[in-house]
């Protein structure tokens, strides 16, 4: 294993089993840990001419990859096998440690003593596990899509990952046309690989989380135009701004180590992105989003993806371990599902991926509309009480809110 890979797999570790731990260690601690690991992260890269890749996990994927593994050990400098891996490992890690708090949750449930039940003919915990669907298309390519449904924690959670390829058909080459790609040609060979996800919780006190990043190759007359996006973003039904605020720390972080100026222009992109402009309103308080990213280099933006990607756990999981077992009712239940319908409105008008996903050829509607919650609501004119927690959501949703004070420190500056 790669020195790189190593420190990604405890950073991950860290996240998800020690966050407590950490969150209570003296801040020098953990400050002379972090300058070590960097010290000897910048030892190990002055040592290494040749730069580290991604490498094949097979027993950690959730399934054999959509590539042939024969032809991504012969590629391995390739983009395309980069971040078929990358997304690969991603969606592993992710669903591993939704699939953790799904089993503490049923453990803590009741102790096995608690129960009157026999042996040979009862199980008394359900299989909280994700339903994993391997599937192919004849044009070029497929996926893996991720589904757990009925959960404890998770009402349904879906992290999808596709690689295809094919030929893009005039209407999905006039969309990337409306978004300034200029391309020379009608239907033109293309490469696609992404991983995405939406996290549905039962309790209405947990935040939904969208994470998606994705790598384009499109070939045309003038040769190949490659360039990367996605980004992550938070959609909470009840405000908390102690969460707010460690959910963008955490993107600020991961953009931090590649581009100071990252942060605030893919923050305030997620906010004009996530929009659903017949309400007036955010989806939710934001991120980061980012899209036609092809500088300065495929390398640089790769390791930047890469770092953003990293920090979808770091930044989520705490907040499903915080807020798992609060107390809820009957009516922040209907709040949730009434807010879930906002979630289906922007998704299905507004979503430029779902709907590059549905002018695609042989595309999967399944994996495509996995996103869209397993239960949601409309009413006739519902409007929040004033001064009430549904009505505190509201005013961020329309005003979006600088959670980092950035402005604020820049004019004090």
């Amino acid at each position: 294993m790669s020195f790189k890979i190593a420190i990604r797999s405890f950073k991950t570790l860290t996240y998800v089993e020690g966050y407590k731990k950490l969150r209570d260690r003296h801040i020098k601690m953990y400050c002379a840990a972090v300058v070590g690991v960097g010290y000897m992260a910048y030892k190990q890269h002055k040592a290494n001419k040749v730069e580290m890749k991604e490498i094949l996990q097979l027993k950690n994927y959730m399934a054999d990859p959509i590539t042939p593994i024969s032809h991504l050990e012969k590629t391995q400098d390739d983009m395309k096998t980069q971040m078929e891996l990358l997304i690969m490992r991603i969606q592993s890690e992710f669903c591993r440690a939704l699939e953790k708090e799904e089993d503490e949750a049923w453990c803590d449930e009741k102790r096995d003593e608690d129960l009157d039940y026999d042996n040979d003919m009862f199980v008394p915990y359900p299989e909280a596990k994700f339903q994993v669907d391997r599937w192919t298309r004849k044009e070029g390519g497929g996926g893996i899509t991720c589904v757990l449904q009925d959960g404890r924690v998770f009402e349904k959670a879906g992290v999808n990952i596709s690689v295809v390829s094919g030929k893009l058909p005039p209407a999905a080459v006039q969309q990337m046309r409306t978004r300034g790609k200029n391309f020379d040609g009608q239907e033109l060979p293309f490469f696609a690989a992404g991983v995405s996800a939406v996290i549905h919780p039962r309790n209405p006190m947990i935040p939904t989380i969208h994470f998606n990043y994705r790598y384009f190759e499109v070939q045309d007359k003038n040769g190949v135009q490659w360039w990367f996006g996605g980004g992550t973003d938070l959609t909470p039904y009840y405000l908390n701004e102690e969460d707010a605020v460690h959910f963008h720390l955490t993107l600020k972080h991961a953009c931090d180590g590649h581009d100071k100026s990252y942060y605030a222009r893919f923050k305030k992109w997620c906010d004009d992105y996530f929009t659903i402009p017949h309400r007036g309103e955010r989806r939710g308080v934001g991120g980061i989003f980012f899209d036609d990213i092809d500088h300065p280099n495929q390398q640089s933006a790769f390791d930047f993806v890469t770092s953003c990607a990293e920090a979808v756990i770091p930044s989520y999981i705490p907040l499903v371990q915080k807020h798992k077992d609060d107390p809820y009712g009957y009516y922040e239940r209907q709040w949730q599902l009434l807010r879930r319908g906002r979630y289906v409105e922007f998704n299905l008008i507004y979503d430029r991926g779902t709907k590059f996903g549905l002018f695609t050829p042989e595309a999967r509607y399944e994996s495509i509309l996995m996103s869209l919650p397993l239960n949601a609501k409309w009413e006739y004119m519902h409007e929040p009480k004033p001064n009430t927690p549904e009505h505190n959501l509201m005013k961020v949703l329309k005003e979006p809110r600088d959670w980092l004070q950035i402005e604020q420190v820049r004019a004090t500056a």
